[in-house]
């Protein structure tokens, strides 16, 4: 559905007959022509496949992901008509929380303004960069304690900073973490919040004014899961306003053309999801997903089902 790095599409060439469908200039043309012979098919997380394309391949056995998140994959249809899904969980969550925590780093401290301070002269000819805000012995809270609201936690701890977590339930956490049922009470708790939590139809805008607002003028807002998960109007009146006192993003709606809105403030991270983006991470990724379309198709369990 996607482009992938060489390694990858080196990979499928060599073991399966590919199509890309990424590169067709007649879409509909090439699933016409080939629809009925794909048993295979692999897209990323935040591309997925919509229904329409699935109805063009009747005899499609498995979806397979890159990346963790599958709810851009219509998972119902696939269901409902035997196919099986798989994603690449585990191989990216060190790297994802990683990142994570360095973006909570650099808000607080002002590292990218801080590095054009230098660079254009302002060290120079202003004196000293304006002062920020500590991160150690803050209060973190985190939406969603799944693989990489874990490892953030288990990061957190090292600077001492407080954590406490919302989760559709409680769950055993290492230094045993405080639950909070409502994300309005953690926000409020909270002097970070971290937005982990996979993406839904039940998830879709958990983070609303109102959790928003709670976290308060200052506050940090972090998301590194899916940009539906946060009420991104809400969030940028928020950040206008000073009702939030920062953000640090990796995802957005309509990425990678982001609301220009956010272009104009100088209180949040940009960032052009790349959460998992190392090398080491996006090869592990790629492994994956080719493991998980050689085991279905040699009749194994596959490796890292989700249907």
């Amino acid at each position: 559905m996607g482009p992938y790095p060489k390694w990858d599409e080196d990979a499928l060439d060599a073991k399966f007959t590919t199509h890309r469908y990424y590169e067709a200039d007649d879409k509909a043309a090439l699933l016409a022509e080939h629809g009925g012979t794909i048993r295979g098919l692999c897209t990323k997380g935040d591309l997925g496949v919509s229904r329409d394309v699935l109805e063009k391949l009747p005899n499609l056995e498995i979806i397979s992901v890159y990346g963790v998140g599958y709810d851009a994959v219509d998972i119902e249809f696939a269901r409902d008509h035997g196919v099986r899904v798989t994603n690449t969980p585990d191989v990216l969550t060190k790297e994802c929380a990683d990142l994570g925590v360095a973006m909570m780093l650099a808000q607080a401290r002002g590292m990218v303004p801080a590095e054009k301070w230098v660079r254009d002269g302002s060290w120079a000819k202003l004196g000293p960069f304006g002062l920020q805000t500590r991160a150690h012995g803050k209060r973190a809270g985190i939406l969603g304690m799944g693989r990489i609201g874990a490892e953030i936690a288990r990061r957190l701890a090292a600077f001492d900073i407080e954590v406490r977590y919302t989760n559709r339930s409680p769950r055993e956490t290492e230094g045993d973490l405080e639950f909070v049922a409502d994300p309005v009470q953690l926000a409020e708790w909270a002097d970070f919040l971290f937005i982990t939590l996979a993406a839904s139809a039940q998830t879709r805008h958990i983070v609303n004014r109102q959790v928003i607002e709670a976290l308060g003028p200052d506050g940090m807002l972090i998301n590194l899961s899916r940009a539906a998960n946060v009420d991104e109007a809400a969030l940028l009146d928020a950040l206008e306003s000073g009702a939030l006192g920062s953000a640090a993003l990796d995802v957005f709606e309509d990425e990678p053309h982001l609301d220009p809105r956010f272009l104009a403030l100088d209180n949040v991270l940009l960032q052009p999801h790349h959460a998992s983006a190392t090398l080491e991470t996006r090869k592990a990724m790629g492994q994956l997903m080719f493991d998980n379309l050689v085991a279905h198709f040699e009749g194994r369990d596959l490796l890292t089902p989700v249907v």
